[in-house]
């Protein structure tokens, strides 16, 4: 469906290819990409059964148990991955590092990290703009909630 600027004769949007804005976003690297610690695996189990634990301590100190009420482990368990995924958030994002300090850190003088990265990006950006147009048959459904009414518009009424 043809928009405001469409009529105004403006040009319509090119999508410029993986290659350049991969390479956008490589040259941009040094200012914009930071890597952050992730904790996985056994240290996400621990700390969110200490949450759970500690959730089902203090709510039973309230009076709340699974035998007042049966479906709590469901609020225990959201809540408890809920406090886990603050913990390390904050924690990753007071240990941030940028590329050159990875690079220094890992002896990689020749940015072979960024030949990779540049790489995975152009793979991934190419895989997102598949997916994308695999799923364009569905989009008329979705976007119908976006178009205008029929009628004039409120408050261009003559």
């Amino acid at each position: 469906m043809p928009n405001e600027k469409d009529s105004q004769g403006l040009p319509s949007p090119v999508s410029r290819p993986p290659d350049d804005i991969a390479g956008d976003l490589v040259r941009l690297m040094p200012r914009d990409l930071v890597f952050v610690m992730r904790f996985l695996g056994e240290s996400q189990f621990r700390l969110q059964s200490h949450f759970q634990d500690f959730i089902r301590a203090e709510l039973a100190a309230d009076g709340v148990t699974a035998e007042t009420h049966p479906m709590i482990h469901l609020f225990i368990e959201n809540h408890a991955i809920l406090l886990r995924d603050f913990v390390f958030s904050g924690v990753s994002l007071s240990r941030q590092f940028r590329v050159d300090e990875i690079e220094r850190l890992t002896g990689d003088t020749t940015s072979v990290m960024r030949v990779d990265i540049w790489d995975q990006l152009k793979s991934h950006i190419e895989t997102a703009e598949k997916q994308f147009r695999s799923q364009a048959g569905t989009l008329p459904g979705l976007l119908a909630a976006f178009e205008q009414p029929p009628g004039p518009m409120p408050g261009n009424e003559k």
